[in-house]
């Protein structure tokens, strides 16, 4: 039983950042969805000598106004190194072309180094990412944006293939940029949902995502409320 109440009681602190969010008076509501698909495994595939470095390779597409706009795709490629069997370091490029309504074409980059810590405990997994992007979004004015993510998966008892999900990350603004915005809040990722492994190499979740978006300004916010599913492949 107390197993249970710590369990809903992290869903509830997780979660609990997009509920307080939509109290904001000044708050753009829109309803869509996400797509990913993430592959990452050793690179032992390559060379047995390279055991212990890893590749991450992932792609989205997004949607919104009501699922009736394609808006963003993500492409993400990155090399590792595993200091452990739970801790690992990463380096990353991401590509993030973006056609938002009424406003021009943009064509994100990003470099960004991240460390990822996975912890095994009674109740689930608890996984934390650290990810430090550095953003070229027009030009060479760079805005710098840390993102911390908190995750945690918990088996059920019953089927223990099925597991709940939740997570939260956390986005910040290092820098004022004239096309990346003011410092400060940048956006908030909220996520509950299932997840169903089928085999080590294969695993699938679906659920809800809330993201609370400040704009460049800080003045006026976006709640985007989106239906999210994924597929993970491990090599």
């Amino acid at each position: 039983m107390i197993k249970k109440m710590k369990l809903w009681g992290i869903a509830a602190v997780i979660l609990s950042s997009f509920s307080m969010a939509s109290m904001a008076d000044d708050l753009f509501q829109d309803a869509g969805s996400w797509l990913q698909i993430i592959g990452e495994g050793s690179l032992k595939v390559v060379d047995p000598k390279l055991e212990k470095g890893r590749i991450w390779l992932e792609g989205q597409s997004r949607f919104d106004d009501d699922w009736n706009h394609w808006y963003q795709g993500m492409a993400r490629a990155a090399l590792g190194y595993s200091l452990s069997d739970r801790a690992t370091i990463w380096a990353g490029y991401t590509w993030l072309p973006t056609q938002n309504v009424g406003k021009s074409y943009v064509s994100q980059q990003d470099v960004w180094p991240a460390f990822r810590y996975v912890l095994p405990t009674d109740m689930g997994t608890f996984s934390f990412r650290t990810l430090f992007e550095s953003n070229f979004i027009q030009g060479d004015d760079v805005r710098f944006r840390p993102r911390q993510m908190l995750r945690f998966m918990h088996p059920l008892a019953f089927e223990p293939r099925l597991s709940l999900i939740t997570w939260d990350e956390f986005f910040i603004r290092v820098n004022s940029t004239k096309f990346g915005g003011q410092s400060g809040f940048d956006q908030n990722r909220a996520f509950a949902g299932l997840g169903w492994t089928f085999n080590k190499s294969f695993r699938a979740e679906a659920g809800y995502l809330n993201q609370y978006l400040d704009d460049a300004t800080h003045t006026n916010n976006t709640m985007h409320h989106l239906i999210m599913g994924s597929l993970f492949i491990n090599f």
